[in-house]
This record gives structure tokens, C-alpha cells and sequence, in this order.
């Protein structure tokens, strides 16, 4: 509704101005894509969620499910880019999911994305983008919370757990703060996972802040 626009486009404004403070372009890509595009990037689970149909042509084409698989496409479409790659966008996805609180069938997402750069100054110029954006919202208590995927999978080397295993034992370790962890843990364990890993990837799961009593 127009009062909520009017207060939506003024925050867009804000962080508009601070990302591109920082260096970031913006980008625009289609909100419709290629099936084979979207499909396999994001697992089984996510695969369920994208909205697919056939056009007129009959090509098989899906709703984009994020941001990042488009941008994905583009730094692969033109080479030609200039590296560093700073670009950000604002624009809307869509996942066949039940509405519910905290989950919509569409929503915006505002992603920003370093390509082509190594150095760990990329991911620290990041959270300080984010530090800055918050601040110029007016926001003065949060939380920056960093997360590194090679913590994880180092761990799960650590305990035994094989490269091509890693994708059932992360989708178990995302669903453990839900009721259906039980359900998961047989399911993909037994279909999955091979009976020696089934104890040391429970002791992965079990470490502390990572897991709660069920």
C-alpha cells in the first residue's frame, strides 16, 4: 500500500547510497530463466520450490529462485568483465513455498557480490558494508554474525565424513532446529551415509552451540 511504498523506497535510497559509496554497481537480470540454469544449483529440497512451466516456444524456463545464480550466468556470458567484479541488486525472487510467517512466495532480496577477488579483504569489505548500511538505517544495537563454509567442512573432514557426503550431512545439520530432524536423520542416513559415518557425524552434529537435546 502507498504508505509502505513511500517508507520501502526511502530505505532502498539509503542502501542504494551506501553500496554504491562503497564501489557497487548495480545489475538487473531477468526474472525469468533457463530451467537448466536454476535446476541443481541449490539441492533436492530447493529444486521443489522452483516454479517451472513451459512458454509458448515450449522451452522449459523457472521463476529465478535467488539472485545469485543469475549473476552467476553473467559473469560466465561476459568474460569480458572487469575483475574485481562489484555489482549489487535489489529485485524480487520467487519460491513455491506455504505462506506462512517469515515465508512468502515472493519477496526482494538485496544481494551484494565481489567477483574474482581471493583475498580475504573481499569477504571484510562485505561486513563492513553491512556495518555501514545498518548504521545509515539508524539502526545503533545489532548483530554482525560471520559465517565460513570451510570451518564446517573442515570439521566434517575432521570426523570422517567424505566430499560427496557433505551435501546430505549439511541439509541434516540445517534442519536441526526443527521438529523433523528425526525424520531427516533416518531418511537421509539410510539412504545416504554409510554406517561407520554415522557416528562421527553425529558427534559433528553434537557440538556445542550446534545442537540441541531432542
Amino acid at each position: 500500500m502507498p504508505e509502505k511504498m513511500i517508507l520501502q523506497d526511502k530505505i532502498i535510497e539509503i542502501v542504494k547510497g551506501v553500496y554504491e559509496k562503497f564501489g557497487f554497481t548495480p545489475l538487473q537480470t531477468p526474472a525469468l530463466e533457463y530451467a537448466e540454469t536454476l535446476l541443481g544449483k541449490y539441492g533436492e529440497e530447493s529444486n521443489a520450490l522452483i516454479y517451472q512451466f513451459r512458454d509458448y516456444g515450449g522451452r522449459k524456463v523457472g521463476l529465478r529462485f535467488d539472485l545469485t545464480i543469475p549473476l552467476a550466468r553473467v559473469m560466465a556470458m561476459y568474460s569480458e568483465l572487469s575483475r574485481p567484479f562489484k555489482r549489487y541488486q535489489l529485485a524480487p525472487v520467487w519460491r513455491a513455498e506455504n505462506p506462512q510467517k517469515g515465508r512468502f512466495r515472493e519477496f526482494f532480496q538485496f544481494d551484494s557480490d565481489i567477483v574474482g577477488v581471493s583475498s580475504m579483504m573481499a569477504d571484510a569489505e562485505i561486513v563492513n558494508l553491512i556495518y555501514e548500511t545498518m548504521k545509515a538505517l539508524g539502526f545503533n544495537r545489532f548483530i554482525i554474525q560471520i559465517n565460513n563454509r570451510k570451518i564446517l567442512d573442515s570439521l566434517a573432514f575432521k570426523v570422517g565424513i567424505s566430499k560427496n557426503q557433505l551435501p546430505t550431512v549439511f541439509r541434516i545439520l540445517d534442519k536441526l532446529e526443527k521438529p523433523a530432524l528425526k525424520k531427516l536423520k533416518k531418511h537421509y542416513w539410510k539412504k545416504d551415509l554409510a554406517k561407520r559415518s554415522l557416528k562421527s557425524s553425529w558427534n559433528l552434529f553434537r557440538l556445542k552451540g550446534i545442537i540441541r537435546k531432542y
